[in-house]
């Protein structure tokens, strides 16, 4: 009886628990039933796209920006190292190879969380669940989104191969700071690829996927090296590792070098030209869908165009004085950023000729005399006050200033420069921008400054107007009046004069343009007609309704962009025509297939022919001969015997090959013997240019060339204002100019054009352009139109004198 009782007893016990059981199970069923059918189909994880950023790289494949929301970078499961799946494997499902999807220990875990709580409160999820959470669901936590997982891993593990889900779990996870995959974790912490990593960098990466933000060394360097060591011991402890790999590692400290992005190249102007143009053509889901735009940007001629420009205007701003620190207070280190390279810095001690101050990171630096006894106050842009005797002078505790690295070591003082700047440059015979920097500082303007910023361009017009005059027969030794001019009458009248205040009388058109002779350009532009000369101008590329129809157009009042000035002094460097400047090389999508590939005009010089001379050739002109004009080797090119057809558009012929060659020869004496003689310090004998200057001083220009490189900088106040006496082009935008193309053009070989067709060496007397023996010490070689060769001078005719007094007497004009 007692026996039946028992049994009795257990079967009502087994009754009992059978029902919640069963009805689990019917539960569970139901909701198969119910999600099943909506299931995504898991086979389409073999033909995973990852969300690519779109990069933008220079010529020789050098990344210049992403644009997109995450960075990312795909790896294939070969690509993974062999320790790092080890380090996944430890910190998040040491058993992934065994199991089939489910970790069933985690699972009932799960389920006595819904139980206690109605949610689930621990993880559980097996690396083939977090791809399946990844790749289809969300992150909340509910019983049907948990089931659902569980379904989804065990049809990806039907699907795919172990090495597969692997490679999708470590592409897809997200690792803090819009690094998503581990490749792009080991660039954004590390600044390394995946396969240089060292174990205990692995083991910290490895540890993030569980909390990014909690165990971000960035954020948290604490908690991250907490889970970092764990990880290690695992490791360890699974016999991934050895013991004494574990005892190196263990000690290494955190060892950041962390990158909020990848640039190689410092184009950030560049980048947004790219990403503007981009969007037009193939709109915005170009920031996701893996795009590599190849630019046509040079890698080392922009980071050396970047740092002329932070050089010259930080060269400026010093002339100018002390402006006084930037701010005070301990707290406003905090809320300061880069400026240009420049780093905030607060003042902690000031004593005798030196100071100490701490960087926003903590970093602590000296500063001794020589890093600030240049800071002489401000008082007006011409005016700067005395000496500095101690560094009290300068500097107070609590100050915010800004210092950079010094070349030889040690910080020193500067200050973000109120000035502007640009540089561009492009080559001179396809258009290619080789370099643009439109500013100081992309974060503080992105105002682009060499492609939006219309500006006076001052005497760089004025080689268009003498070019224009040697079209029309005028040659570089014709005698030009060099006199005040005035028009008008009374209070209205004009009275233009030469920045210098002195007229020097009749002087060579060759003389005068090195020499920027203001009434020479006037009387020129008279002669050859104001609208003549804005149709001939507008062929260069400058707009017609930006030129003044009138005479100041000879001094330059015309607004210019910098990216058109330098493709119109291309058409001097290579020998007439026209190119246009243009920067995205070719675009290719995920796939590397090519979306876009430019085909620029570009100058053939073997596809003209030209006419033979009817007398003989002259003989190459030695380097070596004395007088203006002669740092040219020159050559009579031979004519080819059949026309070249290319294979490329090519470039329009808009001067004369005589005329171009005749300018670009009197602005190589701009360099030599004129204005830009600054840059004889580059030690080449092929460069050339103009500088430029407008009225009070409020732009300064260079535009030149030498080895095929085109290049323009600019110096001015975004709001038009003096930049003081003295800051003529020369003096404020040649120093970019020349930081620039030394480095350009370091290594590269000297670019001399050929002798065109028609142009003979003449030696012609200084003082009267005309012929002259070769014994008349007075006297230079220049090369002439063989229909415009002088006659000897009478004998007993007056001479000018280059050098003579000014005159006193103004010619009315009107």
């Amino acid at each position: 009886m007692r026996i039946l009782k028992e049994a009795g007893r257990r079967e009502r016990i087994v009754a009992v628990l059978a029902f919640p059981f069963c009805g689990l199970l019917l539960i569970l069923a139901g909701l198969y039933l119910y999600l099943a059918p909506q299931l995504p189909d898991t086979d389409q994880l073999k033909e995973v796209r990852f969300e690519t950023p779109l990069q933008v790289l220079s010529r020789d494949g050098r990344l210049v920006a992403e644009f997109g929301e995450k960075h990312t970078t795909p790896l294939t499961y070969e690509q993974i190292p062999p320790l790092f799946i080890k380090a996944i494997l430890a910190a998040e499902d040491d058993r992934f190879f065994e199991h089939e999807g489910i970790n069933y220990k985690g699972l009932a875990r799960a389920f006595v969380d819904i139980a206690r709580t109605g949610g689930i409160q621990s993880g559980g999820s097996t690396i083939t669940m977090q791809v399946a959470k990844n790749y289809f669901l969300s992150h909340e936590r509910t019983f049907s989104r948990k089931f659902t997982e569980l379904l989804l891993a065990k049809d990806i593990e039907d699907s795919l191969t172990k090495q597969e889900i692997m490679t999708l779990y470590v592409n897809k996870i997200f690792l803090g700071h819009r690094a998503y995959g581990i490749g792009a974790a080991a660039q954004v912490y590390y600044n390394k690829k995946i396969n240089e990593l060292s174990l205990a960098e692995i083991a910290m990466i490895a540890g993030l996927p569980k909390a990014p933000s909690k165990y971000n060394p960035v954020n948290n360097p604490k908690r991250a090296m907490i889970r970092r060591d764990w990880i290690l011991g695992r490791m360890l402890e699974l016999g991934y590792i050895r013991q004494d790999d574990y005892d190196r590692a263990i000690k290494t400290p955190v060892g950041l070098n962390f990158r909020a992005t990848f640039a190689e190249v410092n184009a950030p102007w560049l980048a947004e030209m790219v990403r503007e143009e981009l969007v037009q053509r193939f709109g915005e889901g170009i920031y996701s869908s893996g795009y590599k735009v190849y630019t046509t940007v040079s890698a080392s001629r922009q980071n050396a165009a970047s740092q002329a420009v932070i050089n010259g205007l930080l060269a400026y701003d010093r002339r100018h004085g002390w402006r006084g620190a930037e701010a005070s207070g301990a707290n406003e280190l905090a809320i300061r950023y880069p400026v240009g390279g420049l780093q905030a810095a607060r003042i902690t001690a000031v004593e005798g000729t030196t100071a100490s101050a701490v960087l926003k990171n903590g970093t602590e630096l000296q500063l001794d005399w020589d890093a600030m006894r240049w800071a002489r106050p401000y008082v007006s842009v011409n005016q700067i006050g005395p000496s500095p005797k101690k560094a009290a002078d300068i500097l107070k505790v609590d100050d915010i200033v800004r210092v950079r690295p010094r070349a030889s070591g040690g910080w020193e003082l500067t200050q973000v420069p109120g000035v502007q700047g640009q540089l561009i440059a492009l080559h001179q015979d396809t258009g290619a921008i080789e370099a643009v920097v439109g500013g100081f500082d992309f974060t503080e303007s992105k105002f682009n400054r060499s492609l939006q910023g219309w500006r006076q361009a001052g005497s760089t017009l004025k080689p268009f107007i003498y070019s224009l005059a040697l079209e029309r027969g005028y040659t570089p030794a014709t005698l030009v009046n060099d006199s005040p001019i005035s028009f008008g009458e009374g209070d209205t009248a004009w009275r233009p004069s030469n920045s210098d205040g002195e007229f020097y009388g009749p002087i060579r058109l060759r003389r005068a343009l090195y020499l920027s002779r203001n009434m020479v350009s006037i009387r020129l532009l008279q002669a050859v007609g104001v609208d003549n000369a804005r149709s001939y101008m507008s062929r260069f590329g400058f707009p017609r309704d930006r030129m003044q129809r009138n005479l100041t157009l000879a001094l330059g009042s015309a607004e210019v962009l910098p990216v058109q000035m330098a493709a119109a002094y291309a058409a001097f460097a290579n020998g007439g025509f026209h190119v246009t400047p243009y920067f995205i090389a070719r675009v290719e999508d995920n796939k590397g297939e090519v979306l876009f590939q430019a085909n620029p005009e570009r100058v053939c010089r073997e596809c003209e022919n030209p006419v033979q001379p009817t007398e003989p050739a002259p003989e190459p002109v030695p380097a070596e001969i004395t007088g203006e004009g002669t740092l040219i080797t020159v050559t009579e090119p031979p004519a080819p015997a059949m026309p070249f057809v290319p294979n490329y558009p090519v470039a329009s012929r808009i001067m004369s090959a005589r005329a171009a060659w005749q300018t670009q020869s009197i602005l190589r004496d701009v360099v030599v013997r004129g204005t830009g003689r600054s840059a004889l310090s580059l030690g080449r004998g092929d460069l050339a240019g103009k500088t430029g200057t407008t009225n009070d001083a409020k732009d300064a220009w260079f535009a030149g060339f030498g080895g095929k490189v085109v290049a323009v900088t600019w110096v001015g106040f975004d709001q038009p204002k003096t930049l003081g006496r003295m800051e003529y082009g020369g003096y404020a935008a040649l120093p970019l100019w020349n930081g620039f193309m030394g480095p350009a053009l370091a290594g590269t070989a000297e670019f001399h054009p050929g002798l065109p067709s028609g142009l003979v060496p003449v030696r012609v007397s200084m003082s009267t352009g005309l012929r002259t023996s070769d014994d008349d010490p007075d006297s230079y070689i220049d090369w002439l139109q063989v229909e415009k060769l002088p006659a000897a001078p009478p004998a007993g005719s007056p001479a000018a004198d280059p050098e003579a007094e000014p005159q006193a007497a103004p010619e009315e004009v009107f």
